[in-house]
């Protein structure tokens, strides 16, 4: 025998005749709004993971050099060598210039400078910790485009150009660490090492603090090398005690848009800019 078929109710019928076109639309909102909160998370999240992997970089290389240096009766590496010296790679961190030539090795070959820095065997030979992972640069060569090797630079005041201001008047009259013992003003946990540099920028291996109107007169403050700022306005430093920080930059004179080439010229004025005090402060000590 064949059972009756229920028959629905007006309730029943509405329950099962989907959602309505204001219901559609009311979900479609919030997807949309769901879209706008997370996707600038997502991007942030992004972005304080690179952070955090440049500063783990240069912890890294700053571990690095006070290996070598406790290996080496408290001597500094030369933040730069002098080409008229070439013995002077030796005691250099790395040699080599960073720009967009294609056929400048160091640019884009590993092999060519970075695997022979004095810091190389202390960094488990790991190339990965040489660039920002927010550095995007690259260089056309004859075999292809190739990623550029390196993103940092090591405080000029360490060493200086193997062992001297390098002919620089900016450095002559200004203090230049050649033990770690020596430092002491500023203090190792105030003196930075590594910082990374913009992608315009880097070229040589030193970063140069222009210590002009330190530290009364800041109408004379200006700028040798503008700072790397790829972290939402912000650059990761290393100090010589071993501690990293992400500084934040508050001056817009201090980031200026990068350009495809890297700039050379005179030096960059820029009064009463405190992003140039600080700097100041964490690099070098008049003698």
């Amino acid at each position: 025998m064949t059972l009756p078929t229920k028959m629905l109710d007006h309730e029943d019928r509405d329950a099962t005749a989907g959602f309505t076109l204001v219901e559609l639309l009311v979900i479609l909102a919030l997807l949309a709004l769901s879209a706008v909160l997370v996707v600038p998370a997502l991007a942030r999240a992004k972005g304080d993971a690179r952070a955090f992997q440049c500063l783990n970089n240069t912890h890294e290389l700053n571990r690095a050099w006070r290996m070598w240096t406790d290996d080496n009766q408290d001597l500094l590496l030369y933040s730069s060598g002098l080409s008229s010296v070439p013995a002077s790679d030796a005691r250099t961190w790395v040699f080599g210039d960073v720009d967009f030539d294609g056929n400048n090795r160091a640019t884009w070959d590993v092999t060519y400078a970075i695997a022979k820095s004095p810091l190389w065997p202390y960094c488990g030979t790991n190339a990965d910790i040489w660039r920002c992972p927010a550095d995007g640069s690259y260089v056309q060569t004859a075999s292809g485009i190739k990623p550029r090797v390196r993103s940092y630079a090591m405080n000029l005041y360490l060493g200086g150009f193997a062992g001297t201001g390098g002919g620089w008047p900016l450095v002559s009259n200004l203090r230049l660490y050649f033990k770690y013992s020596e430092i002491a003003d500023p203090s190792p946990a105030h003196l930075f090492v590594f910082t990374e540099m913009r992608p315009d920028g880097i070229v040589w291996n030193n970063f140069m603090t222009a210590m002009d109107g330190y530290p009364s007169s800041p109408a004379l403050f200006q700028f040798s090398d503008f700072p790397g700022y790829s972290h939402d306005g912000a650059a990761g430093f290393s100090f010589a005690d071993g501690h990293g920080e992400l500084h934040q930059w508050k001056d817009r004179r201090t980031t200026p848009p990068t350009i495809p080439v890297s700039p050379t010229g005179p030096q960059i004025i820029s009064p009463n800019n405190e992003d140039v005090a600080w700097l100041q402060d964490h690099s070098t000590r008049p003698k």
